[in-house]
């Protein structure tokens, strides 16, 4: 078996691609840097530039599953410019990858898409599955909302469509973990606002083999990418802490110094989604960190 994949050198992609090699399935992978372009047939680049709609179509050759995750970050502050970034670098490589396929012969199948909770809407109270139907109106549910919509265009070349939506991923290579847990470690830790939001997360190992679940069993629609016991932002922040054996005796972060510390992305901090996973478990996905003391154990204290 040989798949593409898009963002193939981010946090994600790398954990994927050292899973896919695990099961002997090759990668083929696209680049915006020539020189990150490798030969190896385990692991073959291929150059494509977005903004000037230009793709290498030999990289569709051979493959049957296609693995997107290209998009520009969210952690980066959001400047208006900024803001087209996110929502363009994640529509235009989908319609790019789309509009290729349409003039080219290929064998691809299927494509796994990644797309993120930040679709559902802010709420303390509310536990979400992959069925419902409104989307938040922040800027996040706007971003969420034009990424899954451009990569439904995949159905008109009789592909299946599989979309993960990701929570908050927890690696010790990067990503929101780094960030939490930096405070914590120099005796400044605290909960942001009242601490009540939920945190939907997941171990970044758990996340890898949700995409490769899904891909390997052919499997159509829509799944949450998040472990079974979401927690709130109180007791991650408190988990971290006791991993870590720091106390935590400073009080609460407001969210108006975060907001003026971060601007209008502070929202990522205070955003509360409650997603179930159950849709991928009743499919016979089993969780390696259920829950998140012993994900946390084995990313800090490895």
């Amino acid at each position: 078996m040989r798949v593409l994949i898009t963002g193939a050198t981010g946090l994600v992609g790398q954990e994927i691609v050292k899973l896919c090699h695990s099961k002997q399935i090759k990668v083929n992978y696209l680049t915006t840097r020539k020189s990150k372009i490798s030969q190896d047939d385990n692991y073959k680049g291929f150059f494509w530039n977005i903004d000037d709609n230009q793709i290498d179509a030999k990289c569709f050759i051979g493959v049957d599953t296609i693995i997107h995750l290209a998009g520009a970050s969210i952690s980066n502050r959001w400047t208006d410019s900024y803001k087209k970034e996110i929502i363009n670098s994640r529509v235009e490589s989908t319609q790019l990858l789309i509009k290729t396929l349409e003039k080219t012969s290929h064998t691809i199948k299927q494509i796994v898409s990644a797309s993120a909770i930040g679709i559902y809407p802010d709420s303390l109270t509310n536990y979400y599955d992959q069925t419902h139907k409104a989307v938040s109106d922040s800027f996040l549910g706007k971003v969420v909302d034009a990424w899954e919509l451009a990569v439904d265009g995949f159905s008109k070349l009789n592909i299946k469509i599989s979309k993960v939506r990701i929570g908050l991923v927890l690696s010790n290579k990067g990503g929101a973990l780094k960030e939490i847990v930096k405070p914590i470690k120099f005796g400044a830790g605290a909960a942001f606002g009242n601490g009540k939001q939920w945190q939907s997360w997941i171990h970044i190992n758990d996340l890898a083999r949700v995409f490769l679940f899904v891909l390997e069993n052919g499997f159509e629609g829509v799944y949450n990418g998040v472990a079974p016991n979401p927690v709130t932002n109180t007791e991650l922040t408190k988990s971290a802490a006791k991993v870590l054996r720091k106390p935590l005796i400073l009080p609460n972060i407001p969210k108006f110094a975060m907001k003026l510390a971060l601007g209008e992305m502070h929202i990522i901090l205070f955003e509360s989604q409650r997603v179930s996973s159950k849709y991928i478990t009743d499919k016979g996905f089993n969780f390696e960190y259920n829950y998140l003391e012993s994900a946390l154990t084995n990313l800090l204290n490895p």
